[in-house]
């Protein structure tokens, strides 16, 4: 009997495994097709959920295929599970919507309007409904990485678009940037840094070439935010600086600009600029003086919603504990757990509370707030709440009470997607 096998038998989905282990459903799939083995604290839970010993799970970490077969048709090639091999065919899809898109951009104007003028217009317009439907299926979900499927379709549909010569050429770069970006943010969340760069780098070109200013700068921020989780503060700060710029000859009525602006506002926090934080998080806060809707509400969500939280996170950073309290609290009341969005947001903001109990040497205030976000952490597979929740571990330092090096082990516990 297979790995497999046995979670069937047992009437586990892969994703329900997971979930009892704090893993991604990647990860029980790899384990499956025996492409990576259980770390030493996983073997033991995986042991027990599946109700076997350690040298039984022994025998089972082999098994021929990894296709999860209990709840699912007939296996689709768009749909396979291992999330390195949808991102390649994500890339795959992308650059040939680039590249036909490119070609047709460098035809003379007369010559790529014969190649589309039979097109229907809603064409480009039917792309970016779509997309902005799948950022919003994104910001509901808990698991994250299940919108890559549905991305990877998007993109084929695309191709066929352009290969049939429907629609022109700028919206569907356009089109093609603000579905790059989401697949970035998907990797992203799953701790994929190098995915998630090449996507955002890949995004950043078709906005370029569709002379879309604000796609192209949001692609720029979400880079430095791949910078920001390593720590890589200068590196950030000239993606910023150059997507203010290109903001800047964006749309007005649009908050990209304030979006950078609180973006710049973390960069600043983490080469301890103080003043220059708080500049950029003035500027970010003038986004509540915009009419009507200021955000696209697909690749730009950018309200002010989320200003307190990060707000707070700033502070902690440079150490200026009682606004930083202050701030993320309000951002716990703001923050109703109504979508796998707000998962994020709360834990962030519990995590960053947590963060000034540890440096305020305050044990019952990292334990409360840490394991709530331990919780949330678990409960969405979140590889970026794990990512905060293993900067907060910093923190600690050598302690001795119990429940810290409790809460730091289940910490260390948290799968990485």
């Amino acid at each position: 009997m297979g790995l497999a096998k046995r979670r069937r038998a047992l009437g586990y989905s892969q994703e329900r495994l997971a979930l009892i282990l704090g893993v991604d459903r990647t990860t029980v799939c790899r384990w499956e097709s025996g492409r990576i083995a259980p770390q030493p604290p996983q073997r033991r839970g995986l042991a027990s959920a599946l109700e076997i010993s350690l040298p039984e799970l022994d025998a089972l970490l082999s098994p021929p295929q990894c296709a999860d077969r209990s709840n699912a048709g007939p296996p689709r090639p768009s749909t396979s599970p291992d999330a390195g091999d949808i991102d390649e065919m994500i890339r795959r899809e992308f650059l040939r919507v680039l590249t036909v898109s490119g070609a047709l951009a460098a035809l003379p104007t007369e010559e790529a309007a014969a190649l589309t003028e039979a097109a229907p217009r809603e064409t480009a317009a039917d792309f970016a409904r779509m997309n902005r439907h799948l950022w919003q299926v994104y910001q509901m979900a808990r698991f994250k990485g299940s919108v890559y499927p549905v991305i990877h379709d998007q993109l084929a549909t695309m191709n066929e678009a352009l290969g049939e010569n429907r629609g022109s050429t700028r919206p569907l770069l356009s089109a093609a940037a603000d579905l790059f970006q989401l697949a970035g943010e998907i990797a992203f969340d799953g701790n994929r840094n190098s995915d998630a760069i090449a996507s955002y780098v890949l995004a950043a070109s078709a906005g370029k070439d569709a002379g879309a200013y604000d796609l192209w700068a949001c692609a720029l921020v979400r880079h430095a935010y791949v910078e920001m989780s390593e720590h890589r503060y200068h590196q950030a700060a000239q993606l910023l600086g150059a997507a203010a710029r290109l903001a800047g000859r964006g749309d007005s009525g649009l908050s990209t600009r304030h979006w950078v602006a609180s973006v710049q506002a973390e960069a600043y926090a983490g080469l301890g600029d103080l003043e220059a934080c708080e500049r950029a998080m003035d500027r970010a806060e003038a986004v509540r003086g915009l009419s009507g809707s200021s955000a696209e509400g697909g690749w730009l969500r950018f309200d002010g919603a989320r200003l307190a939280e990060e707000r707070g996170a700033c502070y902690v950073q440079l150490g200026r504990l009682d606004p930083a309290e202050q701030a993320l609290r309000d951002a716990l009341e703001q923050t109703a757990l109504a979508s796998g969005q707000s998962y994020r947001r709360r834990a962030a903001a519990l995590t960053g509370l947590a963060a000034i109990g540890a440096k305020r040497r305050d044990a019952e205030q990292v334990v409360t707030y840490g394991r709530e976000a331990v919780g949330l952490a678990r409960a969405s597979s979140s590889g970026y709440v794990a990512r905060r929740l293993r900067a907060l571990c910093d923190e600690f330092g050598p302690v001795s009470d119990h429940r810290v090096v409790e809460l730091r082990a289940e910490i260390g516990s948290l799968g990485t997607p």
